[in-house]
Parts: C-alpha cells; sequence; structure tokens
C-alpha cells in the first residue's frame, strides 16, 4: 500500500477520519518528542507539550492551510508548548547537586546519538562527551537551543525552522551560528 500524502491525511482527517489523525501521529510524534524532550529536559513535560500539540492540531486542523508543511505546522504548535513550560520552569532554581547527578536516573535526559562502545574507555569518554553536551544544550538560549536541536537533531532547513520558531530564516542563521559557537567552546576539551 501506498503512504498517502500529508495533504491527504489532513484532508480525511478533516472529515473526522480518526485512522488518518492517528498516521500523521504515527509520523510526527517521534520526532517532535525528541525535540521537547531535549528543549524541557523531562520525558513526562515532553510528552504533555507533544500530546497537547496534538489535541490542538486535531482542533484546529481547518485552520491549517497548506502554506507550510505539515510538519512545521505540528512541529510549531509543539515549540509553543514548549516554550509555555519552559517560561512556567523558568522561576524555579535548580540544585547544583540535582545536575550532578542527572543521568543517574530513568527519567534523565538521553541524548541516544552514539552506538555503544565495547572500549570500557570510550564508552566511558562517550558519556562524560554526552553529559557534557546535554549540560551545554541546557544552557543555550532557547531559541539557540530550539534552532540548534531543529537543525542538527531533525534535519529541518533554515526555512521550516523559521516557521517553526516564528521568525526569519536570517534569525535562524544568527542563532544557529551563536549556538555552535558556544556549543564548540562548552565542548573544546572533545575536538
Amino acid at each position: 500500500m501506498t503512504a498517502r500524502t500529508d495533504l491527504a491525511l489532513v484532508r480525511a482527517a478533516r472529515l473526522d477520519d480518526e485512522d488518518a489523525f492517528a498516521e500523521i501521529v504515527d509520523r510526527y510524534a517521534p520526532g517532535m518528542l525528541r525535540y521537547a524532550m531535549r528543549m524541557v529536559g523531562e520525558q513526562d513535560l515532553a510528552a504533555d507539550a507533544v500530546q497537547e500539540a496534538f489535541v490542538s492540531a486535531w482542533r484546529n486542523l481547518d485552520s491549517f492551510e497548506g502554506r507550510s508543511t505539515l510538519k512545521t505546522w505540528l512541529y510549531r504548535l509543539a515549540h509553543r508548548r514548549v516554550v509555555d513550560l519552559l517560561r512556567v520552569r523558568r522561576a524555579v532554581p535548580v540544585d547544583d547537586e540535582v545536575l550532578a547527578h542527572q543521568g543517574d536516573h530513568p527519567g534523565s535526559v538521553t541524548l541516544g546519538w552514539t552506538a555503544p562502545s565495547t572500549d570500557p574507555l570510550q564508552a566511558v569518554l562517550d558519556r562524560e562527551l554526552l553529559d557534557a553536551l546535554r549540560a551545554a544544550l541546557l544552557e543555550l538560549p532557547e531559541q539557540q537551543r530550539a534552532t540548534w536541536l531543529l537543525r542538527e537533531i531533525e534535519g529541518m532547513g533554515y526555512q521550516e525552522i523559521a516557521e517553526t520558531l516564528g521568525t526569519t530564516a536570517a534569525s535562524v542563521r544568527g542563532n544557529l551560528h551563536r549556538a555552535r559557537t558556544t556549543l564548540g567552546v562548552k565542548l573544546e576539551r572533545w575536538r
């Protein structure tokens, strides 16, 4: 069976075809959850943000005009929920001791970008690098972090990122450059 296009799925979902909407969710939820998780740092909050984005999408399918891709529209909805969560969380101070043990429990942020090494020393170095990257990403201003994640992890183009974040392609380029520069400095040890 041939996969239906995004626009065909949207048209069907607008006619209350729940299977079509489920296909949209199956297609985009993993990437949206990955993005939200890396933005907020907590699995439950990320899942809530993505779920709220899909509820909003279902309720507002008629407002999707196709000027951007469905992927961009959905990521924009998720990004809005993430920003709302980050605003609420900003006022809560984090104890340094909590950050020191962030990777020690099952709910910790997992980037999962490398295959496990059979060399114990390499495995330790890989773990240190991922921990340092995770910490450095969380220190970036949210627009830079969002831009870097959407480009480097989700593979979006500059215009898609601009539409997702509600900004311009020039702003995306600037934020990406600043994020890469900051991460390069913070991760100098692993070059």
